[in-house]
């Protein structure tokens, strides 16, 4: 049976409001009066907004790793998944990164959140260059990763992708190029950043080259259930890693909008909920496959992205230059798609 595309969303709806609700108890806590619930509810709205507008191209590029996954490892991500997603990265995480800076224990750090939060908020920043140079390597080899497959036989932008293609038959060379981009913006950091920016980078290769290296391991040769049912593990860790990589930025940027650790992780929150049930949406309907320039689009949309957080470590990248990359991409691959299937309405 076909489900409605509202049934898609609907407990994202459920989360949203019990979300507005939350936001409205952490006003009513910090500033007492009702006034302040409303400015935390509308700040809420907005990083929502900001968490679905950065991670748009996830849900596409997650779109295209799900559709091998079987229905038992879906629905792990479906809920095990989200867990990570909201609960680890958008609040577990921020505590974490605060407790390694300031060499102080989870609870320590929720108090600081808690109770002086322009410190806490000034500690997260810190770690931008590192946090940055991790995502942005990860990202740029999924996306590397992407354009120098020999067996894409698909493309939507041939001056570009095809040599592309070429370059790929080369052993490695996407481990090369990143490392090129890393040495070269390297140079445009303080000296004293220089070694952690590089270091981390390196630790995002590795870190794609390990789960990418065990989804080959895991899974047989041919796409058969069972061997879908065993790589299934590398390809949630997959996910998390990738979905990792996106928090990066779209975490760092929300310390723009508030300083409140609770605000940040119930607006990011909901609007993680909701590129899940994009993802889910976009795997069901098979859009993929009706719109053929989409994953395209999703995968350039995640270099750009890659480059912005490279660039955003030694320049100031507004998130709302981040959201619209992504967004235009994803936008002109869809009116490729379309005008497509109009001049060939034989393949549709």
């Amino acid at each position: 049976m076909n489900r409605s595309t509202l049934s898609y969303f609907k407990n994202s709806l459920l989360v949203t409001l019990l979300g507005f609700i939350l936001a409205a108890l952490v006003g009513l806590y910090f500033s007492g009066t009702w006034a302040g619930a409303l400015t935390m509810m509308f700040l809420c709205f907005v990083l929502t907004i900001l968490e679905v507008s950065v991670s748009f191209d996830n849900a596409v590029v997650n779109a295209t790793v799900l559709r091998y996954m079987s229905p038992v490892w879906r629905a792990r991500f479906l809920t095990w998944g989200i867990l990570i997603a909201v609960f680890g990265m958008r609040f577990v995480f921020p505590l974490a990164i605060v407790g390694i800076i300031g060499s102080m224990g989870p609870i320590d750090a929720l108090l600081l959140a808690a109770q002086r939060p322009e410190e806490y908020a000034a500690m997260m920043l810190s770690s931008h260059v590192v946090l940055s140079s991790f995502g942005g390597a990860f990202l740029l080899m999924v996306a590397l990763k992407y354009f120098f497959d020999e067996g894409k036989d698909i493309h939507w932008i041939s001056v570009i992708e095809k040599p592309l293609i070429r370059l790929g038959k080369i052993e490695a060379v996407e481990i090369g190029l990143t490392l090129l981009v890393l040495y070269f913006n390297m140079k445009f950091l303080p000296q004293e950043v220089q070694h952690d920016f590089f270091i981390s980078g390196m630790f995002g290769i590795l870190t794609f080259i390990a789960v990418d290296g065990m989804s080959a391991f895991l899974e047989a040769p041919k796409e058969t259930q069972a061997a879908l049912q065993t790589g299934g593990f590398s390809m949630f860790l997959y996910l998390e890693v990738l979905d990792t990589s996106f928090s990066f930025d779209v975490v760092i940027g929300a310390f723009a909008i508030t300083n409140n650790l609770f605000i940040i992780a119930i607006g990011l929150g909901v609007g993680a909920m909701f590129v899940r049930s994009l993802t889910i949406y976009l795997v069901e309907k098979g859009a993929l496959a009706k719109f053929r320039y989409l994953e395209h689009g999703a995968f350039y949309a995640l270099g750009a992205l890659a480059a912005l957080m490279f660039i955003g470590t030694h320049r100031h990248v507004p998130e709302v230059i981040t959201g619209l990359v992504g967004a235009g991409f994803i936008g002109l691959s869809f009116w490729a798609s379309i005008q497509h299937n109009k001049a060939h309405p034989s393949e549709e």
